[in-house]
């Protein structure tokens, strides 16, 4: 009796152990990242952000540095890693970069705060922390969670976050709409924790000086104009004309849609400025993923790969402009 007795505590204690030297919950990995964010100084990473639209998707390289408590340095360009654009947050403000165009715009924001960053770690980690119910799996290698976004759209409602167990560095998010499907992927690389920087890292002269180095202008990479069209679906509106002004050198395309949701898209090309040059935005700074806008209450404007787009509408929401931003991918040489 004595010897069975012996053989079950020694199997409760075994069971113990093994529940000692498990996988970790839920509440062990917020409990750990909340740590982490309490002690972080910084961190520089790559990522390759994928943007679905329907069928088609375009994908952006990103170069992302952060130092606390809150310097930011975002370098964004295309899949060939041309058109080159810029964010920097320093301690005199937010800046907007566009080396090609040799122009720099500054912004009175709070940027990247009170929204949802799907590029920035500690944006995800925020999101994660303040989620009162998001799903948690233990996957291989990887903590996966699903929360809820920050966004003031259905676009991007949801999102699926993966970081890795041995340092919760994040290895990839997938921002999901409403009904689940994939809008935005991205795969970050060469995460480094608490890197040095130089001192003169997030200087916008400093950055513009050193990114025109590398980037030719846009008059030498931009030849033909090509008249790019929305794609995104929007009910009982279509394009009435399509009109052109100006001459050859200086011409502009103006688009414009009629319906229930009408709105008048201007496309021009884009001129780099003789000399360095910064202007106040007079708009908030919008991020759309594959470049940076300026927002008001009834226009966006924004540039990329050698154009300038200027979007206008009363009917249209700040959401629906930034959706018919992102869609603008369909092409017609001109």
């Amino acid at each position: 009796m004595k010897r069975t007795m012996g053989i079950i505590f020694v199997g409760i204690m075994f069971l113990f152990v093994l529940a000692g030297c498990g996988e970790k919950s839920q509440k062990d990995v917020v409990s750990e990242l909340d740590k982490k964010m309490d002690k972080i100084e910084g961190y520089k990473t790559k990522a390759v952000m994928t943007f679905m639209h329907g069928d088609k998707k375009q994908s952006y390289h990103a170069d992302i540095w952060y130092k606390n408590p809150n310097y930011y340095k975002v370098v964004l360009k295309d899949d060939k890693k041309e058109n080159t654009q810029m964010i920097i947050r320093n301690k005199d403000g937010v800046y907007v970069l566009t080396p090609a165009l040799n122009k720099s715009y500054k912004f009175e924001s709070d940027w990247p705060e009170n929204r949802s960053q799907y590029y920035l770690y500690q944006s995800l980690a925020k999101d994660i922390l303040n989620d009162s119910e998001p799903t948690f799996e233990a996957k291989e290698n990887k903590f996966i969670f699903k929360t809820k976004t920050n966004y003031p759209t259905k676009e991007l409602a949801y999102q699926k976050i993966s970081l890795m167990k041995d340092n919760l560095r994040p290895a990839s998010v997938q921002v999901m709409d409403k009904d689940m499907n994939v809008v935005v992927d991205i795969a970050f690389k060469d995460f480094t924790f608490n890197p040095k920087f130089d001192k003169d890292a997030f200087n916008v002269k400093k950055n513009m000086t050193s990114a025109k180095i590398d980037e030719p202008t846009t008059a030498s990479k931009e030849n033909e104009f090509k008249v790019f069209y929305p794609t995104v679906n929007l009910p009982k509106t279509k394009l009435e004309e399509m009109t052109s002004v100006g001459t050859a050198g200086d011409k502009k395309f103006i688009l414009r849609y009629k319906g229930d949701k009408s709105f008048t898209l201007i496309e021009s090309k884009s001129e780099a400025a003789n000399t360095s040059k910064q202007v106040a935005a007079m708009g908030k700074l919008v991020y759309l993923g594959f470049t940076v806008g300026t927002m008001t209450d009834h226009s966006l404007s924004w540039s990329n790969k050698g154009m300038e787009y200027y979007l206008a509408s009363d009917k249209l929401t700040k959401e629906e402009m930034q959706a018919i931003a992102r869609s603008v991918n369909g092409k017609v040489i001109k």
